[in-house]
């Protein structure tokens, strides 16, 4: 740990907020440069799903403008956040003991790998079959007028909360070490777990079809056993060793 005084933290604070501005500022230009191609990517989903059956159209004159520059701020937080999170950890790793820091990069890795994981298995996985059910359940010789606005808003907000859902394993394994919970009360929680992971899977797939709802609800029944596992498998293990080392230091001293 490095001892530094208050206005060397607010020198350090000033200089990181900094260079995140222009790591952002930077990014920003790059993803509005590639702006289109980030929008064809996010509608290659729906277009294979309407196949002919319907548009994608704008209904205001300002609408495919502000969809360029939300994607662009959007898409420049979520591809540079390596870089601006690594000012982050900068700013933060000189108050850390060098065991504490070590312990948490794990869950930094862990925590952005699983990040990309659920937006993946948003687009690769939920966005196919949800497109599909909402757009050819109903009356039939019906063509779809979708907002490209509204569209591009709704994946955005949809991939990123799967991201953060993604992240289920690694709190569970963070309040595990912190001795919040216990592999036990994990196990016990389970069928209230089930209950709660089905309402989430309901808001993220507004669809009647029990299909995609049960697409979203067992990944997350899965990254909740993934959890219990780490918890059975890491956490018990390393407080356990970790207690024996401290009676054994107990009783050395006494």
């Amino acid at each position: 740990m490095k001892e530094m005084s208050f206005m060397d933290h607010l020198e350090e604070l000033r200089v990181r907020i900094i260079r995140i501005l222009i790591i952002l500022v930077v990014s920003f230009g790059i993803c509005y440069y590639f702006s289109n191609d980030i929008q064809e990517i996010l509608l290659a989903p729906l277009r294979v799903a309407l196949k002919g059956h319907g548009k994608i159209v704008f209904t205001g004159l300002l609408d495919k403008v502000i969809a360029e520059l939300t994607m662009a701020f959007w898409s420049c937080i979520l591809l540079a956040s390596p870089f601006w999170f690594r000012e982050i950890w900068l700013f933060v790793r000189p108050g850390l003991y060098d065991h504490e820091a070590r312990a948490v990069r794990p869950f930094i890795v862990v925590g952005f790998l699983l990040f990309i994981a659920g937006v993946s298995f948003g687009y690769y996985v939920i966005f196919p079959f949800t497109f599909k059910t909402l757009i050819y359940s109903g009356v039939a010789d019906v063509e779809a007028m979708l907002n490209l606005h509204d569209y591009l808003m709704l994946a955005a907000k949809v991939l990123v909360f799967l991201g953060i859902l993604f992240q289920l394993p690694n709190v569970i394994l963070i309040i595990g070490f912190m001795g919040i919970v216990t592999k036990y009360t994990l196990r016990e929680w389970r069928r209230y777990m089930a209950v709660i992971f089905a309402v989430l899977a309901a808001v993220i797939t507004p669809t009647p079809d029990a299909f995609s709802m049960m697409c979203v609800w067992i990944p997350m029944m899965v990254l909740y056993e993934i959890g219990i596992l780490g918890v059975a498998f890491i956490v018990h293990p390393y407080l356990r060793k970790k207690h024996m080392e401290d009676n054994v230091q107990l009783t050395s001293k006494s």
